[in-house]
Order: structure tokens, then C-alpha cells, then sequence
């Protein structure tokens, strides 16, 4: 019972989260209760899509030491060199689409973003068939009110794509939007002391292959303005995390249809106020709960809908669920397994309409919200009546 959608390629689209359009279907379990799944296919543009850019009219730029590059003007930009102490300002008009391609860039700072978009529509970051490399290894300094905190910071949309590498080290955030951060395809390495991938409104990943070293969230999105923003969507991708707090985490809503996604050491490895997944290899270690719904947002239900997809979840020992929600779980089908102290903690009730689910070598039937989990609950390690992780044998 899926719900996986592949993006389509329509140049422009003014859809959002909170849209009515951007609900394609719904789902009725056992609860009776229609349950709305996201849909992505506008969210992609066919220039989004394009991993290659035709560079015929582009402008060619040499890094040099202590010399800022400036753009202020829309078109493709194609950088390329090793240098010190330069950031790439865009200063653009608002309607602009800047097109930024890094081919074989090494830029090291002290205490500025190595890009830093202050105005314009959107920018592309592009890599070639190359390898890049930007850190910023001090504390950043202000621009003004603004406040600079990452290796690529932006005012407005990010769009990464290409055929390259760019790997980001950061003394605080690796990448961070006050819009949104696309990404269709290339490879990154990020290294980060605080978030590595940080934006205000929405999270929307399409392709590519992530290799993430978080010491706060590897991906974190969450809007203080607008209840409804604060999303991450996840259609493919290839994902290894190490994070100290979270590896993906979102105010609003998560969706994942598809990829694979290896947290190898999280608290909460995925964590929002609404969580559906489609399809998905997951594999987590995590040392709070491994999936977990709570409130963090009021434009959504406290819930988590797995549709699909080969899920494995390994908890550290102590008290930690190895899915937990202040709300209700209901699991439509896919492969589950859940190795921890407590499985499948709920507050409201909860079901298992499909699927296969199996607690600590246990396979389980039902979920009970009176069986929140625990060790010494029913359902919990240690209760000789009942399988791990509040699920009644049939």
C-alpha cells in the first residue's frame, strides 16, 4: 500500500506543504481514519533535475586568495581553484536564478560562509565531474543583524545538484537555508559542529549520496514563524549518518518514499510531528527512541504511517523505544524489526493493518496503547505473558 510518487518535471510550481493540492491520496486503516499522504511531484523543476548545465554563455571564475567574488547578476557562474579567505556573495534580484558550478573548488576561511546568497530567486549549486572542498574553521562573524553560521549560507532557495563531490567541514553549520534546501543528485560529505543541513521552510531531497558527521542534527528543519513549514521529504538517496542529536529531524512533517538511510549512532534517529513512511531501507542505532512522533508543530497529527519499505531498528539499552509516539502509530505494511529494551511505545490507540513486525525475534499482531513499553510492563523484557513491545501474540 504505497504511495510513492516520482516527481515530475514542470518548470515552475507554487505548491506547498500546507496546500490542499499536495494531498494525493489517502489511506483508511483499521482506525477508520483517512490518513493524508504528501505529494512531491510538483515540487521538482526540470532544471532542479538537470545534473549538467549547458555552460556555452556561462562567466569563468578563478578563486584567489583574499579576493571576494561578487554576483549580482542572473546566469551560470562556473568556479574553479584552490584559494583562502574568499566568499562567493550573491546579490541578485529577487526574481534572479543564479547558477553557481563548482569545478574543482578549494576554499578554506576563517570566519565566513565560503557562499553566502544575501539576494535572489534561487541559486544552483552545481558540481562538475570534479572533487570540491570549503570549510570555515573559526567562529563566524555577523553580517549586520544577519547571523552567519554555515560554510553555504543563504537568505533564499538552494538547489545542489551535478556529477561531483563537495564535501563541507564547518566549526558550526554545514549548509543552511532560510527558505529551502533542494537536492537532485552529486555527492557530499559534510562534517559539522552543529547542524549539517539546516533549513527554515522545507528539506525536499530527490537524489544523491550523503556521507554525514554531525556533532548537533545531520538534517534539521523547523520554521518559529509558520506552523506548517518545517518539512522534510525524501523521494531517493543514499544516506550515511553520525550525529550526536538527531539524524533527521523536522518541526512539521516527514515523508520518505524510497532510498537508503544508514544511521549509524543517533538519540533520535527520525523525529517530527507527523511521520509517513512509503519505502525506505532504514537501518538505525539510536540512543532515545529510534523513530519518534511528538509535538512540535500544531498544524499536524501526532502520528507515524509506515506504508512500506524494510525497516531495522537497533536501541541502546536504558529507556528508549524503538518507535515511539505521543499520538498513534499505524503500520500498513513493510518489514520491520526492532531490537531494544521497549518496541512500539504509543499514547493513543494504535494498529497493525499489514505488514510483518517482530520484536526482538518476536513477531507482533497488535499494538495496545495500555502497553507503552518498559522493561517491566507488559510487553516489555522480562514479562513472560507477552512478546517484547506491547503486541499480543494471535
Amino acid at each position: 500500500m504505497g504511495g510513492s510518487i516520482v516527481p515530475s518535471t514542470t518548470e515552475e510550481n507554487n505548491n506547498d506543504l500546507s496546500d490542499e493540492g499536495s494531498i494525493i491520496s489517502t489511506i483508511t486503516g483499521d482506525s477508520n481514519e483517512d490518513i493524508s499522504i504528501y505529494a512531491a511531484s510538483s515540487e521538482f523543476t526540470s532544471r532542479d533535475l538537470e545534473q549538467e548545465t549547458d555552460l556555452e554563455d556561462a562567466t569563468y571564475i578563478e578563486a584567489e586568495s583574499d579576493t571576494d567574488i561578487t554576483i549580482s547578476e542572473e546566469g551560470a557562474y562556473v568556479i574553479s581553484g584552490e584559494a583562502t579567505e574568499v566568499t562567493i556573495y550573491v546579490d541578485a534580484e529577487d526574481e534572479s536564478k543564479v547558477q553557481i558550478v563548482l569545478d574543482g573548488v578549494n576554499i578554506v576561511n576563517e570566519d565566513m560562509p565560503v557562499i553566502y546568497v544575501k539576494s535572489a530567486d534561487k541559486v544552483f549549486i552545481t558540481t562538475t565531474d570534479s572533487e570540491n572542498y570549503m570549510e570555515t574553521a573559526g567562529s563566524f562573524v555577523s553580517d549586520g543583524d544577519t547571523n552567519l553560521d554555515a560554510v553555504i549560507f543563504s537568505k533564499d532557495d538552494l538547489v545542489f545538484n551535478g556529477i561531483g563531490s563537495l564535501e563541507i567541514v564547518s566549526s558550526e553549520n554545514g549548509i543552511s537555508s532560510k527558505d529551502d534546501i533542494k537536492v537532485t543528485g552529486g555527492t557530499y560529505y559534510v562534517t559539522s559542529e552543529l547542524d549539517s543541513f539546516e533549513a527554515n521552510d522545507r528539506i525536499l531531497i530527490y537524489d544523491g549520496t550523503f556521507t554525514v558527521d554531525s556533532s548537533k542534527d545531520a538534517f534539521h528543519c523547523e520554521n518559529d514563524e509558520d506552523d506548517s513549514l518545517g518539512n522534510i521529504y525524501i523521494y531517493y538517496g543514499t544516506f550515511e549518518i553520525n550525529a550526536a542529536d538527531d539524524g533527521i529531524t523536522a518541526a512539521g512533517f516527514i515523508q520518505i518514499d524510497g532510498g537508503d538511510i544508514t544511521i549509524t549512532k543517533a538519540s533520535e534517529g527520525i523525529e517530527a510531528t507527523y511521520i509517513v513512511i512509503n519505502d525506505c531501507n532504514i537501518d538505525i542505532y539510536a540512543t532515545d527512541d529510534g523513530i519518534n512522533a511528538a509535538r512540535k508543530s500544531t498544524a499536524y497529527d501526532v502520528e507515524i504511517i509506515i506504508n512500506g519499505g524494510t525497516i531495522n531498528i537497533e536501541m541502546a539499552s536504558g529507556d528508549t523505544d524503538g518507535i515511539d509516539a505521543n499520538g498513534t502509530v499505524t503500520i500498513n505494511d513493510g518489514y520491520i524489526t526492532i531490537t531494544c529494551n521497549s518496541g512500539i511505545d504509543v499514547d493513543e490507540e494504535s494498529y497493525i493493518n499489514g505488514g510483518t513486525v517482530i520484536v526482538n525475534g518476536v513477531q507482533i499482531y497488535e499494538i495496545q496503547a495500555e502497553m507503552m513499553g518498559g522493561g517491566n510492563r507488559p510487553g516489555g523484557p522480562g514479562d513472560g505473558n507477552m512478546p517484547p513491545g506491547g503486541g499480543m501474540r494471535r
